[in-house]
């Protein structure tokens, strides 16, 4: 285990906080990330796997799931619309079953191979209890559910991870690492997450489907995540 650990450290991707919990873990922020936006129910690229938000790599039925389309259905098209304060950033025209405040990160625990076969090793909670003994179980995601909060243009937001992307799909260095590495994908202006309409708006992201806005984010413990609409709903099915 302690080759392990040392492994880890040198391409920095050691954990923090110790196996046992006494330790609060403390993990690194990564800082100035591209963050677009995508919403359950859109259709960007029909022909790409990775193009339809009616599933995500945690949820074939994720449209249903959520509670239809999170956004507004216009000529049979689910779109995305602007959120307000008033409204706790939640949608305008539909009721979720699950909380609105979610995002995606690129990478894939369950459904990749690679994310799947070193999960165990790079995922800081890998090695708790809850999580250690389902490390080999093909049907659990351990990144499903995971808070982060993220900072952008003077504001703090809290969303919970519900897909994998964009992109890329095992990017352990920047997503677990603590150098603040860049994400590997090139894609949508090398963006290094996907955030949901209700983060967006509490961001106070300038477009509502671009991908010039940037984040600082990291992962936090579910009692570090304060009071505030991301708690309204808590998405805990697996």
């Amino acid at each position: 285990m302690l080759v392990l650990v040392v492994a880890l450290a040198l391409v920095g991707l050691a954990p923090t906080g110790s196996a046992s919990g006494k330790q609060r873990p403390r993990y690194p922020w990564h800082t100035r990330i591209v963050a677009t936006t995508f919403w359950v129910g859109e259709i960007f690229d029909a022909d790409a796997e990775d193009g339809s938000q009616m599933i995500s790599t945690y949820d074939d039925h994720w449209y249903e799931s959520y509670g239809g389309c999170d956004g507004r259905i216009r000529k049979g098209v689910c779109t995305t619309e602007r959120r307000f304060k008033r409204d706790g950033w939640f949608p305008r025209h539909m009721t979720p079953k699950q909380n609105p405040f979610y995002l995606d990160l690129p990478y894939d625990d369950l459904n990749d191979p690679v994310g799947f076969r070193r999960r165990g090793d790079v995922i800081p909670w890998a090695s708790r209890p809850r999580y250690a003994r389902q490390v080999d179980n093909p049907d659990v995601s351990l990144m499903k559910n995971r808070w982060v909060q993220l900072r952008s243009r003077g504001r703090t937001c809290y969303g919970q991870i519900q897909d994998a992307g964009p992109g890329r799909y095992h990017d352990a260095r920047y997503v677990f690492g603590r150098r603040d590495a860049r994400p590997a994908s090139k894609r949508h202006n090398n963006a290094g997450m996907d955030v949901s309409p209700a983060l967006n708006g509490c961001l106070g992201f300038r477009s509502l489907n671009g991908d010039r806005d940037k984040v600082s984010w990291r992962f936090v413990e579910f009692r570090d995540v304060p009071r505030g609409p991301w708690r309204r709903i808590v998405t805990r099915s697996r």
